[in-house]
């Protein structure tokens, strides 16, 4: 069929033509974004899965959404090993350059940036990757170095201004576990004082299951201050109407057998349905798309993942780590204990233990329970099988 109008969509966060069963959590975040606009008590919203379940996805369409009704918002993805300040600076000096439109917001808006000015002046001498710019004006209350006061005091006058505009500040925040722990407190202590305050200032994130035990270590009282939403595989319904929905379109149909086989080797997994979607329109000659087909289609697929979207995250890994790696995929669990791992390799608990912190550190595994161990990627232990027999 013509790979012009494919209309599977892959990528680091490519909203797909049909957003299948996540109506429920769009909603429920614009609910409480309209809840703080309004001074009425809220949470923010933290969505938590697996790698491609669309946590990303989600924060783009909110994001797109949470613009069109002209809240304050802005857009982060959070690296390793880049500061909160470095990564806070600029999308913030962009807000509010944008919010000073009219004459009313240029006052407020020139006010916040003088004191962003003082926060980033601060943090520069603290933080040395922050490389951000900014003439400082008079304003002060953001400049003293203590990252946990001058977070709040900036996100407070922040959310001052958006109050008097009838707005609220939205940020969206991808990647939080990658966000050092005791500067994910000052964050998460800034928060909760314009919550305390009922200025309107919300956070939406997005980060790897482990994001909830580092906020519980950051701050206690995270659990309260945030609704943690699950984000994981699509049931029977809406992963049957991400496959047909999008070909319907284009006037292309599914044999229910060719359906049932895309739904047991993507396993209702989001990310793999677009995969094999796009390698089974590329397979078949016409509609309709038949079993054979996905066979096929099944072949490409793993092909493109063990070269692309397995390899990157295994070539970020030392040869220790594969090692870890390849004995958690040796078990065939759904939860692999450390010990038995450590005994499987040859060693002892506390000697695998830097490695098994390191794999976490990166997002390569999660702890769901003490002791346990879990692949942050569907299907991974399958490739470590094929790429380390």
């Amino acid at each position: 069929m013509d790979p012009r109008i494919n209309p599977y969509a892959l990528g680091a966060g490519t909203i797909p033509p049909y957003l299948a069963g996540r109506n429920e959590l769009i909603e429920g975040v614009d609910v409480e974004c309209d809840r703080c606009r309004r001074g009425l008590p809220y949470r923010g919203q933290m969505f938590v899965g697996l790698r491609g379940v669309g946590k990303t996805v989600l924060l783009n369409k909110l994001y797109r959404d949470i613009e069109a009704q002209h809240y304050w918002s802005i857009f982060i993805e959070t690296p390793e090993n880049r500061s909160l300040p470095s990564v806070l600076a600029a999308p913030l000096r962009n807000m509010l350059v944008s919010s000073s439109v009219t004459s009313r917001g240029a006052d407020l808006g020139k006010r916040c940036l003088e004191i962003l000015g003082g926060f980033v002046k601060a943090m520069k001498v603290k933080f040395t990757d922050v490389e951000f710019s900014l003439d400082i004006g008079d304003e002060k209350g953001a400049d003293t170095g203590d990252l946990e006061n001058d977070l709040t005091q900036l996100l407070s006058s922040i959310g001052e201004a958006a109050k008097k505009k009838g707005t609220a500040v939205v940020l969206f925040m991808d990647e939080i576990q990658y966000i050092e722990e005791n500067q994910f407190a000052c964050l998460i202590v800034a928060l909760h004082r314009c919550a305390q305050k009922q200025l309107p200032v919300i956070l939406v994130g997005a980060g790897l299951p482990q994001v909830m035990a580092l906020a519980g270590r950051a701050k206690s009282y995270a659990e309260r201050l945030f609704e943690y939403l699950e984000v994981g595989y699509l049931d029977r319904d809406a992963a049957i109407q991400a496959i047909v929905d999008p070909a319907r379109r284009a006037k292309v149909v599914f044999h229910d057998d060719a359906l049932e086989e895309i739904l047991k080797k993507t396993q209702c997994y989001p990310y793999f349905i677009q995969e094999w979607g796009k390698h089974c329109w590329k397979v078949a000659q016409h509609s309709p798309v038949t079993l054979e087909n996905v066979k096929v289609a099944t072949d490409l697929a793993l092909g493109e993942l063990d070269n692309g979207f397995f390899r990157v995250r295994l070539d970020r890994c030392t040869p220790s780590e594969k090692s870890y790696l390849r004995a958690m995929a040796q078990l065939e669990t759904g939860f692999q204990k450390s010990g038995d791992i450590a005994q499987l390799m040859g060693k002892s608990s506390q000697q695998v233990a830097p490695v098994r912190a390191k794999l976490i550190a990166k997002g390569m595994i999660y702890t769901p329970a003490h002791g346990d161990n879990r692949f942050t990627v569907p299907l991974f232990g399958e490739f470590m099988k094929r790429i380390m027999p």
